[in-house]
């Protein structure tokens, strides 16, 4: 982080964050969590937000910004124009949790005004749209990533470390499930097909997808499927409202079948695990979305009958991923989610999606 010296208080030297300038595009409902989390990381500091329906940015902060913000920072710009707030000179980045088949749009937008921006999962909905978003990144040197906040969380690094430390032995089998029940005021998640956006795969499926992946990890990067088998249930629109499907990520070096399983699903109860299974055991995330004030676990058991659970402090890690892009950019730094992921995540979808439109 970069620190500014302000003064002196009883001869200790006080120092002030250099603080990170957002924008966000949209006012979606993830709000709730990535709105608080822009207010309250050290290093970032909120100036605006954009909606194309009017009011709808001047509401969606007064409803989400933690207690007394209003009080204090009655200068957070409210726009009833998306262009208006890529356009603000006081912006240097902006958060996008727009619909799923509008990311590649605004997010070039913003790019080309030379705004450095955090897009929220997918990235794109199509692995050319992704390559586009890097392009415009590249030629403008801009940071950009994938909204994976779950990746930040403290829990996910000690899953990595059992495998790396070959407890489990060598990771052979993965099962990812992730769901919610389908409530009313969330239809416009389905009301379009697959392949323009809409349902389970491009909701919470990358979830699914990007945690497998990361699950047969190699040398801290993420290991990509050979192929892809998966079945849906299709609404009236196309729109997925169950997929499952399997993984294949090849023969290890000796020979053995490595697959990962997934289960995603608008009709069942709030779920987000994943299981790694290995020669000598097995260990397992019991939720990779948590709240801030939840006490995370995970589990593992070994062949010889040894068990154990780990309990984490509690942690918010919408708070950590905007502390990390955010030193990212303040610091010249590559992001810990690179292109590189979001194009295989893409990918990979993309394979899913064929499969279950045919």
């Amino acid at each position: 982080m970069v620190a500014v010296l302000n003064g002196l208080n009883r001869g200790i030297i006080v120092s002030e964050v250099r603080k990170l300038k957002w924008g966000i595009l949209g006012a979606a409902r993830v709000n709730e969590r990535l709105l608080p989390a822009i207010i309250e990381a050290q290093n970032s500091e909120l100036v605006a937000i954009a909606s194309r329906r009017a009011g709808a940015a001047k509401a969606v902060l007064e409803k989400y910004a933690p207690s007394g913000f209003m009080e204090t920072h009655s200068n957070v710009l409210c726009y009833d124009d998306m262009d208006a707030l890529i356009n603000d000179q006081n912006v240097e980045a902006i958060y996008c949790p727009m619909a799923n088949e509008e990311h590649a749009k605004w997010a070039i937008k913003a790019i080309n005004a030379g705004k450095h921006i955090l897009i929220e999962k997918p990235m794109a909905t199509t692995l050319k749209d992704v390559e586009a978003i890097e392009a415009a990144a590249i030629k403008n040197n801009v940071k950009v990533m994938e909204g994976f906040m779950y990746r930040f969380h403290p829990q996910h690094k000690r899953v990595q470390e059992i495998i790396d430390s070959g407890l489990i032995g060598d990771v052979l089998s993965a099962r990812a499930s992730f769901s919610f029940l389908m409530k009313q005021a969330r239809m416009y998640r389905i009301d379009r097909s697959m392949g323009n956006g809409g349902g389970a795969m491009w909701d919470i499926g990358p979830y699914a997808i990007h945690s497998l992946r990361w699950c047969f990890q190699k040398d801290g990067k993420p290991t990509e499927p050979v192929s892809i088998t998966a079945h849906a249930k299709l609404n009236e629109h196309s729109a997925d409202i169950v997929t499952s499907g399997i993984l294949d990520f090849g023969p290890d070096g000796e020979g053995r079948a490595r697959f990962g399983h997934f289960d995603v699903s608008f009709e069942r109860s709030r779920k987000s695990e994943y299981e790694i299974i290995g020669t000598k055991g097995w260990v397992k995330c019991h939720a990779a979305w948590v709240f801030q004030s939840d006490v995370p676990v995970i589990s593992w058991a070994l062949e010889d009958g040894k068990y154990a659970e780990e309990r984490f402090a509690p942690s918010n890690h919408f708070n950590l991923e905007i502390e990390h892009f955010s030193d990212c950019v303040l610091n010249d730094k590559v992001p810990h989610l690179t292109f590189d992921d979001a194009k295989a995540n893409c990918r990979a979808i993309e394979m899913v999606i064929k499969q279950c439109e045919k």
